[in-house]
């Protein structure tokens, strides 16, 4: 077996996110926090997820589904060093989560305070 060069990002439960949807196929987050082996809630599974796919290991592959890419795929064959792949940050990975909505309409109401 070829040892994996995982980044310094990377932990425990991402490699099991990324073999677990290898040996089973396509995954969510939450069929996943059900498994055995995954003592962790859906959201940070999701969270993780996120990270990944910023990374280019897995992809959404509809709604909540996520699979591996073909780094995902090498990565898991030893063949890739996750440290070659981008970066993941908070910001860059959760950016869109406080966003303001593309169809946000400002209402163009003032206040006046009287004291």
């Amino acid at each position: 077996m070829i040892a994996k060069k995982s980044a310094s990002w990377m932990n425990q439960i991402d490699e099991r996110i990324m073999e677990w949807i290898r040996e089973n196929g396509f995954a969510s987050p939450s069929i996943l926090s059900r498994e055995r082996g995954f003592d962790v809630s859906s959201g940070y599974i999701r969270d993780r997820c996120r990270w990944l796919q910023y990374a280019g290991l897995l992809a959404p592959v509809s709604g909540d589904l996520y699979d591996l890419t073909s780094e995902g795929i090498l990565y898991l064959k030893g063949e890739l060093d996750a440290s070659h792949c981008p970066r993941p940050t908070p910001s860059k990975v959760f950016e869109d989560r406080y966003a303001t909505p593309p169809d946000w309409v400002e209402a163009g109401v003032k206040f006046r305070i009287r004291l």
